[in-house]
């Protein structure tokens, strides 16, 4: 018998179920990584993130599911509808609460429609999909939100009649690169040259950059990355803290193995370091903090430590995170994301489909832009 439920937490789900679901699929989908975002406080009701994940059950066994959240705000989504809140608030629409299906705090896309090997994903899909729109007008929920997710779920959504939202990232991609050397030939001249003197001045400044990974990581390093993550938060004028200390201690215990912390040393004192997630072929780049402002350490620490990783690990692709167009001149290539929306209310819902229309052409022309302004040499071919 087939059976959909709502579950207050990811405890309620057996870890080995749940994972056999998200089998290769992002890091971030994982047991471990969002039971500890639970677990932390980080992502509770308190937080303006109430766990309902949506579960589908074929007797005893969990076939489908989607890990959702009851959102009170719009924060840590990366995907910014502030202004439809807004705008509906003009219409004396009551836009929060909301559902969200999506990673909290964590801008990666990946499978939001967790299916179990074997059985059709066409049709639990189908039924999924159907539950949350059955949820949110029964609960009378403004909204629901699958953001982040895979080109095949856009489709099945746009067919339901959901919405479709784009935007783009900078992630960068290993061409069979077998030294960092490579990766700076694949650099027009002027990049290529820039990228050395970013890397040569930090040296001179008697820095150290080590990646550390795993059982490599030693424990008091943990706290010492959440102190880093601080220092981004309060120097960011919007900086807002999502995570706290035990977060991190729980990553210690639970998540060591899929971590890579790449850190800068002056003398003995770490001064900067990246908070990273690998799984499979892809490196995930998440937070990063400095205690001493140095120039050219950022570029150092997040971007050519972690390519220069990725290329002694034979890792494929790194995933850097949202913002940032410097990206661009260091070879990283503006890479499109995809989100979905089901909006309740019909006059609404023609309203934002009207401003997404606009919205995807100007995305469209901006990749078109950046295309043209690569930081790759021309003259090799996307093969390489």
């Amino acid at each position: 018998m087939t059976t959909l439920r709502l579950l207050d937490a990811l405890r309620d789900v057996p870890r080995d179920a749940w994972d056999a679901l998200v089998g290769d699929g992002s890091p971030f989908l994982e047991w471990d990584w969002l039971t500890t975002l639970e677990d932390s406080g980080a992502a509770t009701a308190e937080t303006g993130w109430q766990p309902r994940h949506l579960t589908l059950w074929d007797d005893a066994r969990l076939v489908g599911a989607c890990p959702l959240y009851v959102k009170g705000h719009g924060h840590g989504e990366f995907v910014f509808d502030h202004g439809w809140a807004a705008s509906a608030a003009r219409a004396g629409i009551a836009y929060y609460p909301k559902l969200l299906v999506a990673v909290p705090f964590t801008p990666v896309t990946g499978a939001r429609f967790l299916v179990a090997d074997g059985v059709p994903r066409d049709a639990v899909v189908a039924m999924l999909a159907g539950a949350l729109e059955h949820l949110c007008s029964d609960a009378g929920l403004s909204s629901v939100h699958v953001n982040f997710c895979l080109p095949g779920e856009v489709a099945a959504l746009e067919t339901r009649g959901w919405l479709r939202r784009t935007a783009w990232q900078y992630h960068w991609m290993n061409r069979g690169f077998a030294t960092f050397d490579d990766y700076l030939a694949s650099l027009r001249s002027k990049r290529r040259n820039q990228v050395r003197r970013e890397r040569r001045a930090l040296a001179e400044s008697g820095v150290e950059i080590v990646a550390l990974a795993g059982d490599e990581i030693p424990d008091a390093l943990f706290r010492r990355m959440f102190t880093l993550y601080r220092t981004t938060i309060d120097k960011l004028p919007w900086g807002q803290q999502y995570l706290d200390a035990s977060f991190f201690d729980l990553a210690r215990a639970r998540l060591r193995e899929r971590l890579c912390f790449i850190v800068a040393r002056q003398g003995r004192q770490v001064i900067a370091g990246t908070f990273n997630v690998r799984k499979g072929d892809v490196l995930y780049g998440r937070y990063w903090g400095a205690v001493r402002e140095l120039r050219h350490l950022h570029f150092n620490v997040c971007y050519y430590a972690a390519v220069d990783y990725c290329i002694a690990h034979g890792l494929r692709r790194f995933e850097p995170g949202a913002g940032g167009e410097f990206k661009l001149l260091r070879g990283f290539d503006a890479t499109l994301t995809e989100s979905m929306h089901w909006i309740a209310d019909p006059r609404f819902a023609h309203a934002v489909d009207r401003f997404l229309v606009q919205e995807r052409r100007v995305v469209e022309r901006e990749l078109g832009f950046y295309a043209e302004r690569t930081a790759l040499r021309r003259d090799r071919s996307e093969d390489e």
